[in-house]
């Protein structure tokens, strides 16, 4: 991919929880198994399974790159079984101008409640990080033909344009073989497709010991610990919480986190600019702080931080 952390490339203009650039690490990864919501996901087929443990790696940073279309299905629901089989091969159909992420909702309820899917089959686009809602339920092939054209004319107008290669990653025309990483940074790549990410923020804190402007690895620690602090969460338990106790700062950081993990950039940035407005003293600090490290996670380059930034200003002054 081009935007790999460890050297001096521009960021994507979207860049959600843990997207840090492992394309190197998913590229060795073995195909995924066969799935059991219809065709078998071959070794050269643009079709993965995904889970809550790998859904970072495998959509989110891969979606800077190429459109990822993600189905939510579960083996015990009917029409998944006339939609995944659909889906697969058109996906292979379409050469990997696509790459279809499937998700189990029985195995990665998480990743159901982030995305707010309230039935399925449910199908999203992903680009740049970005979820986008397409349709649920089985839909008839001319249909979900065209919202795949759709979502292939947005992606475009929005330079992802890259093709899923299971070999080789994401590849696109004007790519250039890229040098290997810092060993520091491969070192935290693989404690996080591991899921350690304990390992990985030690990692990161070894690389900016040892170079305090590694401004990369400042993103990649900042990224990494919001994949911490969000793992094995119960999404609803904490919006309840928020909700209920509007002014406990921890409880509004760590639905900010969710938000910006499901997509949501404006609203994580909305709900702490209102935690700074309502808070005083250390809270208030606390809440500065966590959004100016969420600011990084997302990249200085997108529109909505210098937008967040602003408001942040005129809520501290």
């Amino acid at each position: 991919m081009s935007n790999q952390p460890g050297r001096p490339a521009a960021r994507p203009s979207i860049n959600l929880r843990g997207a840090v650039d492992l394309s190197a690490l998913a590229a060795s990864r073995p195909a995924a198994p066969a799935t059991a919501g219809g065709a078998s996901a071959g070794g050269s087929a643009p079709v993965i399974d995904v889970t809550e443990a790998d859904f970072v790696v495998e959509v989110v940073q891969r979606s800077t790159t190429v459109p990822v279309v993600v189905d939510f299905w579960a083996s015990w629901c009917g029409p998944c079984k006339q939609l995944s089989p659909l889906l697969e091969r058109l996906a292979v159909e379409y050469g990997g101008r696509f790459l279809l992420a499937k998700v189990d909702v029985d195995a990665n309820p998480q990743l159901q409640a982030a995305f707010q899917v309230q039935s399925i089959p449910t199908v999203f686009a992903v680009l740049k990080g970005q979820p986008v809602p397409l349709f649920a339920g089985a839909q008839p092939e001319p249909q979900v033909r065209q919202v795949l054209e759709e979502v292939l004319r947005v992606a475009q107008a929005n330079g992802v344009t890259g093709v899923y290669t299971p070999a080789g990653g994401e590849a696109s025309e004007d790519e250039d073989v890229e040098a290997p990483l810092p060993p520091l940074h491969q070192k935290a790549y693989d404690a996080i497709e591991s899921g350690d990410y304990q390992a990985a923020v030690a990692a990161y804190e070894q690389a900016l010991r040892e170079s305090p402007a590694d401004d990369l690895a400042r993103v990649g620690l900042a990224q990494v610990k919001l994949l911490q602090r969000t793992d094995g969460v119960d999404v609803n338990a904490a919006r309840t919480a928020a909700a209920d106790r509007p002014l406990d700062v921890e409880a509004q950081i760590l639905v900010a986190d969710i938000d910006l993990l499901g997509g949501h950039v404006e609203d994580a940035f909305a709900r702490l600019v209102d935690t700074v407005r309502a808070a005083s003293g250390a809270e208030r600090d606390r809440a500065r702080s966590h959004l100016l490290e969420l600011f990084d996670v997302v990249g200085p380059d997108d529109p909505r931080v210098g937008k967040a930034r602003l408001a942040l200003a005129n809520a501290l002054f």
